[in-house]
């Protein structure tokens, strides 16, 4: 498994916890209508789509995406 592979995995994993924790305290929040726990669902709702476009643009921000406009694989071809 490359390091690549495994940061794939870690990323998935974070964003599996971060909707799965967002979940739990906004049920508490329902419940309990306690306003921390409505900022803490709001907060890793946020994180999570971030993860997920981090994830989506894994290879933008690594540099190694072949379609990036400065790319200079991209030019000798």
């Amino acid at each position: 498994m490359s390091l690549i592979s495994f940061h794939r995995f870690l990323i998935g994993t974070a964003i599996v916890f971060c909707f799965g924790f967002a979940a739990w305290e906004l049920m508490t929040w329902w419940v309990g209508r306690m306003p921390g726990a409505l900022m803490m669902g709001g907060t890793f709702v946020v994180l999570g789509i971030g993860l997920i476009f981090y994830l989506s643009r894994l290879r933008a921000f690594l540099g190694t995406d072949p379609d990036q406009p400065g790319d200079p694989a991209r030019h000798s071809r």
